[in-house]
């Protein structure tokens, strides 16, 4: 099931306590995303200096890249406090105002998924946004009437790993938006060994580069295979990482040396057996492996793509030379053709 996918970047229930222990509470402590966090760096401090709070802002891209991190630290740097909710737990207006009006001056709402907010509570939070305001209908009917309760002014950070089904009145209400990219094989090295440091899990940095470098270029995916592989080390090599003792740990895996795992290869095997390597389109893909289109669409593919491994076309998704060589099969003269059609 796509839910206890190792390699898939969506947040677990195993993940829960590791992620509170792992994670950074300050800028500084922060790897990766350089101009996000330099950004930032100047946003808070200009707002420190006012007494204000941080405008809105919105961030977006893959699963496990810190979205919920970055909200917590803005919260920390700027001394307040943070409420977490999610876009699919806000079901109607009334739960959205009982959240706004509950919040202090200068307080972060994070919204998770907030590409899911329903349109209704979506209205409700335009002026709450613009105006720091929310308008309450109390009675029904033609004795109906429309009340305007002030809020404090607060700071609203959103997450999506869908920021085109964002709506556009809503989009461009945040003042920041900021677009989370994926992580290099010697930054997630160093979320790793960070890690590997507050557990206590003895390592050899060749060991913890094996990880980092098979981990998608996402860090809840690093700080997920680390648990893994040093349970593999615990038993199987008196606890210590080394560079063997994570490939045997992450063969075990079925994770290969690109960051690759069964799911991965049986979607692109498919598509090589079955249609020559395509183009095939996303729902007969679905059909085919048994998966859903938009779990295809939004976790296997853009590490494909990153890779190389796959191109989306308007008649549907190709496996490249690399993907072919990848899976040590011979490419037939029909998917040559194929893509130098589609170049």
């Amino acid at each position: 099931m796509m839910d206890e996918r190792l390699m898939n970047g969506t947040y677990l229930s195993e993940d829960s306590a590791v992620e509170q222990t792992l994670r950074p509470h300050t800028l500084r402590d922060y790897v990766g995303q350089k101009a996000v966090k330099d950004s930032l760096g100047i946003y808070i401090q200009a707002a420190l200096s006012r007494h204000d709070a941080l405008d809105h802002m919105l961030l977006y891209g893959p699963p496990g890249l810190g979205k919920t991190t970055l909200a917590c630290i803005v919260a920390a740097e700027m001394g307040q406090n943070i409420r977490v909710t999610s876009g699919p737990a806000i079901e109607r207006p009334g739960d959205l105002a009982s959240i706004l009006s509950n919040l202090n001056a200068g307080d972060v709402l994070f919204i998770d998924e907030i590409h899911r907010l329903s349109r209704q509570v979506e209205e409700v939070l335009y002026p709450a946004m613009e105006d720091y305001a929310i308008d309450i209908m109390i009675g029904k009917g033609p004795t109906a009437r429309s009340i305007r309760v002030d809020l404090p002014k607060f700071t609203l950070v959103g997450a999506t790993t869908r920021a085109g089904q964002l709506s556009a009145p809503l989009r461009d209400r945040f003042g920041m938006l900021f677009r989370l990219e994926m992580y290099s094989p010697e930054e997630l090295c160093q979320i790793v060994e960070r890690s590997a440091g507050i557990l206590g899990v003895d390592a050899d940095p060749d060991g913890l580069l094996e990880i980092a470098r098979r981990s998608r270029g996402t860090p809840r995916i690093a700080n997920r295979m680390l648990k893994r592989v040093r349970d593999f080390a615990e038993v199987r090599a008196g606890g210590h990482i080394s560079r063997e003792v994570a490939r045997e740990a992450l063969a075990l895996l079925d994770v290969d040396e690109l960051g690759l795992d069964k799911v991965d290869r049986n979607m692109l095997g498919t598509m090589m057996d079955k249609f020559s390597g395509g183009p095939v389109g996303l729902d007969t893909l679905a059909a085919t492996t048994g998966e859903d289109a938009v779990t295809i669409e939004d976790v296997y593919e853009p590490y494909l793509m990153q890779l190389g491994f796959l191109m989306r076309t308007p008649r549907g998704r190709i496996c490249t030379p690399a993907a072919w060589a990848h899976m040590k099969k011979s490419m037939p003269a029909a998917a040559e053709e194929q893509i130098r059609m589609e170049i």
